[in-house]
Parts: C-alpha cells; sequence; structure tokens
C-alpha cells in the first residue's frame, strides 16, 4: 500500500484537526500520501504544516443548501480526476453525501465512508428521520466500506436498510493514550495552569468539552448546574467549545446571565490545549441529545476523570454506568444535577470511576489499535481492487 493517494474529506477544518488529526499522521508515516478536503477555516495552516496537502472547497453544514452543494460536488469531481487518488474516505454526513457521489462518478478505485454519528434518533420527528434516512441510503450506495463508531448504529443502519450488514464494519472510537495521560502533569502544572487562567487553587470544577449548541445539552447542564450552585456557590463550571454561528442551535456566550451562572463559568472557547485542561476537572460533563462516540468523554476518561453522560447511543459505549461514570435521562436537568452533586460529595467515588474510566479506555479505545484496523482494511480494498474483487 505504500505511496498510494487518499484524500480525506469533511465539511469543517476542525473535524480534520481535532478528530482525524492523528490518523492523517498515523497514514503519512505508514507511507501513503495524504490529501485532505476540507471548507477554509482557521486550522488550515496547522494542517499543512505536517505535510498534509489541503485543498479548500466550502462544504456547507446545513441540510439543504442546493447551489452551494452543487458547487461544492463540482469542486470534488475535478479534484478527484485530477489527483487520481486511490483511496477517498469521506467523513461527516453533507461531506459523505457529496464526497461519495463525486469520487464514484470520477471514479475513485476504493471508497469508504465513516459514521460519526447517525443524525437521527428515536426523538426525531417522523418527516425529518425519514428525510435523514433518506440522505445515509443515497449516501450508502457508494462506498465499498463503511465505518461505524459505535455498535449501535450499525444495528440501526441494517434496521433502516441504509446498507446490508455486509458492508457496514465496527471502528469505534480513539484516544492517544500518551497524550491524554493524567502522569504528565504534576500538582505544580495544574496549580500554575489554574492560577494562567484565574481560577483558585481549591475550586471545584466541572468540566465539558463539546460544540457550543444546544445539542449538547447545554440548556440543560445550565439550569442543572444553577440548582447546584445554590448548594455548593464554589463549584465553576469550565467550557470548552467552538461557538458555531452557522448551526441552528448555536448558542452566544451571553446565555450565561440568563441563568444566574456568569459568575461561576469560565467559557475558554476554541482551545489546541485540552489536553492540558482536563487535569483541572473534578468531574466531567457531557449531557449530549446525540452522540456519535463522545471522544471527549473518551479523553476525560483516559485522563482519570469521572463522567456524567446521557444515556443515549455513543456516551452509553463510552461510558459503563456506575462504574467509569453515571448515565442519566436525556434532556433531564434535575437527574443531571443530582448526578453531579453525588460525584461532588462522594470525591472517593469520583476517583475510583476515573481510575475505571482510564482501564476502560485503554482496553477498548487505544488509537493504535483502530489505527491498524484502518491500514488493513485499506490494505485489504486496494488488493480487492486490483484483483477485480469489488
Amino acid at each position: 500500500m505504500d505511496k498510494a493517494k487518499i484524500c480525506y474529506v469533511a465539511s469543517a477544518d476542525i473535524t480534520l484537526k481535532f478528530l482525524l488529526f492523528n490518523q492523517l499522521n498515523f497514514l503519512q508515516k505508514e507511507g501513503l500520501e495524504v490529501f485532505v478536503a476540507c471548507s477554509s477555516g482557521t486550522w488550515i495552516g496547522s494542517i499543512e504544516e505536517e505535510g498534509i496537502k489541503v485543498n479548500t472547497i466550502r462544504i456547507t453544514r446545513k441540510l439543504f443548501s442546493p447551489l452551494s452543494d452543487l458547487v461544492a460536488f463540482v469542486h470534488l469531481f475535478f479534484y478527484f480526476k485530477k489527483e487520481k487518488f486511490d483511496i477517498v474516505h469521506t467523513h461527516t454526513p453533507k461531506a459523505g453525501f457529496l464526497g461519495q457521489l463525486a469520487a464514484k462518478l470520477a471514479r475513485v478505485p476504493v471508497r469508504i465512508h465513516t459514521i460519526h454519528g447517525l443524525y437521527f434518533t428515536e426523538h426525531t420527528p417522523s418527516l425529518k428521520r425519514k428525510l435523514f434516512i433518506l440522505v445515509e441510503k443515497i449516501t450508502a450506495k457508494f462506498p465499498h466500506l463503511i465505518f461505524s463508531v459505535n455498535k449501535e448504529d450499525i444495528h440501526t443502519a441494517t434496521k433502516e436498510h441504509i446498507c446490508s450488514a455486509s458492508k457496514i464494519a465496527y471502528l469505534g472510537g480513539w484516544v492517544d493514550l500518551e497524550k491524554f495521560n493524567p502522569r504528565r502533569f504534576s500538582e505544580t502544572f495544574i496549580k500554575q495552569k489554574k492560577e494562567a487562567l484565574g481560577i483558585g487553587p481549591d475550586v471545584k470544577m466541572i468540566g465539558i468539552v463539546a460544540r457550543f449548541v444546544k445539542e449538547k445539552g447545554y440548556l440543560e447542564l445550565f439550569e442543572a448546574f444553577r440548582a447546584i450552585l445554590e448548594k455548593e456557590p464554589k463549584v465553576l463550571l469550565l467550557i470548552i467549545g467552538q461557538i458555531e454561528r452557522e448551526k441552528k442551535d448555536a448558542i452566544n456566550s451571553d446565555i450565561f446571565a440568563e441563568y444566574g451562572i456568569q459568575k461561576n463559568v469560565f467559557f475558554l472557547g476554541e482551545r489546541a490545549d485540552v489536553d492540558e485542561i482536563y487535569p483541572l476537572m473534578d468531574i466531567f460533563v457531557l449531557p449530549s441529545h446525540r452522540e456519535a462516540m463522545g471522544l471527549s468523554i473518551l479523553e476525560a476518561s483516559a485522563m482519570e476523570k469521572p463522567v456524567v453522560a446521557t444515556n443515549i447511543r455513543g456516551c452509553r459505549e463510552a461510558v459503563d454506568d456506575q462504574k467509569t461514570g453515571i448515565l442519566v435521562p436525556i434532556k433531564n436537568p434535575v437527574k443531571l444535577a443530582e448526578a453531579l452533586e453525588f460525584l461532588l460529595k462522594n470525591p472517593e467515588v469520583a476517583e475510583e470511576m476515573g481510575k475505571m474510566g482510564r482501564l476502560k479506555v485503554v482496553k477498548e479505545f487505544d488509537e493504535r489499535f483502530i489505527f491498524n484496523k484502518l491500514k488493513e482494511e485499506y490494505a485489504r480494498l486496494i488488493k480487492a481492487k486490483i484483483e477485480k474483487k469489488i
């Protein structure tokens, strides 16, 4: 497979930078010539610094944008024709839909798509659910292989006839266990980091790392946090997340005042040093409405932090309830507050959950294992194509 040309396609540069960056570097080290196509953004430069060739093509994340989608499709088609890639691997729904169709028509030999969480759930309105399923079905016609980062989506994809069971495979989530390792950070480092951020040394910290949109459960979290402050006024909420203004459920940072929690919130926005901020947290929380795997859960667990998350697909694969964290009902701020309060009041339980979380991630989500699985599938598909088996 040496010197094979591969192109990753995603809608946003943040997907490539924070989700797929280690995969891209791994593939380069394995001898592949790595390209990416995505919308322009602030992280393009740092991606290119690693020797990865970037082609910026505006791929909107909106469900319906016919003219913009047509332009993106045409650009992808001619890009694929020009570069003659051996493999095109698409990520995220819109990039998957446009990228797979363009790759098929451009006769790219090997086409792969990763489902990072199906966009519909059991709570999605019927018409919208049917529309999402239709888009997934169309997308699934073109790749030779579909990866899913969680097991429940494989069951759903086959049940809804999105694709056959033989076409979809479990990939799982992945974590850099060397980077997200609590042993890297001394008590002195944690103290200095808190001082740099203006956080007191003895303050209890609840942390979340997620895009700043309603879908991630922020409104329920703010309501729960307001209730917590009535009993524990010295607790802080630490938020790391990109503001996504093009999303319909985007949130502005001035919302904290509406809940009366503004004095106890540290909003850090988008950060590249998230591995250095996890150590500051006492508890990690992700009350998401929809999740593929919850890679931030895996990172927090790798850092030995107890997790409170919603009992939804993806999250319940990343968290062993009552062992590595606590799962709570979706959109339930009362139960969310109860779980967070319990861990704040029982630090010995929280500590044990954190340790068990690290063991779970080491056993199930080591990125080295996941990336080798990718490498093997690429080699298998290229060989099958040469032998005309696909």
